[in-house]
């Protein structure tokens, strides 16, 4: 059977660990070339891929700098002639930022611009690079990670959510915009996932939070990948503009 994504080249953003890396693994499982891009661990997900059989590349950037986004996407065609799918997947927590727990106006200003900057700046860095490409090879897709911070509101998250909310209107507007290039944007909103960058919520209150997520249990990141490897595959043809949860129906009620 031909697999998902046979003879294409794939570009993951935070691929050195939890969702971005699960995705790495399972592109490349499914016939991808990688580029694997990340601060850190991208070299060791790119190993990865190559000790199960896979191809990949790593490459080091950050997605806040438009340069290092640029030359990322530069390395897939400059080793294989081409980019055909891309995982803007880069994102930090609340936490990182400084900002977890915290209300609106009690957001201090350099959490607001890091989180800002990372979760919705990196991605349009990102979709920048990309889109330039595909539309001069006549085509492509493109899945970006939101969340469900992006569907609905949090409270103590309010940076985040409005990053991610700013990723899921990006998401649609793209789609609209670049259509009939024949490249398809889509958004994952993932829910609570068992990566690291989620340690710090689950050691606060991850029974709670279990507590209102139907399916009993956090998520698990190849979940997700399987999720955003579809999309970017042909089979997902007819998936333009949408923005996807994954949460085990905590959104749901």
């Amino acid at each position: 059977m031909k697999k998902l994504l046979d003879g294409k080249v794939a570009l993951v953003t935070g691929a050195g660990s939890g969702i971005g890396q699960a995705a790495a693994l399972l592109m490349a499982s499914e016939g991808a070339r990688v580029v694997c891009v990340d601060l850190a661990g991208a070299t060791d997900t790119a190993r990865a891929v190559t000790e199960a059989g896979g191809v990949a590349i790593a490459v080091r950037a950050d997605v806040t700098q438009e340069a290092e986004v640029e030359a990322a996407v530069d390395a897939a065609i400059r080793t294989w002639g081409r980019l055909d799918c891309a995982f803007n997947n880069a994102g930090i927590s609340p936490a990182v930022a400084g900002a977890a727990g915290l209300r609106v106006a009690d957001i201090p200003n350099a959490a607001w611009h890091q989180l800002i900057a990372v979760n919705l700046t990196g991605v349009w860095n990102c979709m920048k690079a990309e889109l330039r490409v595909m539309e001069k090879s006549g085509g492509g897709a493109i899945v970006n990670t939101a969340s469900i911070a992006g569907l609905t509101g949090l409270p103590g998250a309010g940076a985040y959510v409005a990053a991610k909310h700013g990723v899921v209107g990006l998401t649609k507007a793209a789609a609209l915009d670049y259509a009939k290039q024949g490249i398809r944007v889509n958004a994952v909103c993932p829910g609570f996932i068992d990566t690291p960058m989620i340690a710090e919520v689950r050691s606060r209150r991850g029974d709670a939070i279990v507590a209102r997520v139907p399916a009993g249990r956090f998520g698990l990141p190849g979940e997700i990948a399987e999720l955003a490897v579809w999309l970017c595959s042909d089979r997902a043809a007819y998936m333009n503009g949408a923005a996807i949860g994954a949460d085990g129906g905590y959104t749901a009620g």
